[in-house]
């Protein structure tokens, strides 16, 4: 029976499930001469490279957008005076 291939392309994504290396997973985090998203040093799809500066614009932005969606949660529950609310139920 023939080995299944561990790593490879389907469909045009690609995918790896070797086991993992310390080393390798710096070297695809981390490639100066790529662009903003090259492939997973393990499991399916694309990641960042921290290399590029693009790649850090879209984590500030991510950042602020999470800080902001954290910030007005907690404008909400501050706000939020519970009151009363009458009901009136016709026969």
């Amino acid at each position: 029976m023939p080995e299944k291939p561990s790593s490879g392309e389907l469909f045009g994504v690609p995918y790896n499930f070797e086991r993992p290396k310390l080393s390798r997973m710096l070297q695809s985090y981390w490639q100066p001469g790529e662009g903003m998203l090259v492939e997973k040093p393990f499991g399916i799809g694309y990641t960042l490279n921290l290399a590029n500066w693009r790649s850090w614009v879209v984590l500030a932005v991510a950042g602020v957008l999470l800080w902001q969606q954290q910030q007005s949660e907690g404008d909400d529950e501050e706000g939020a005076v519970e009151e009363a609310v009458e009901v009136v139920v016709d026969d």
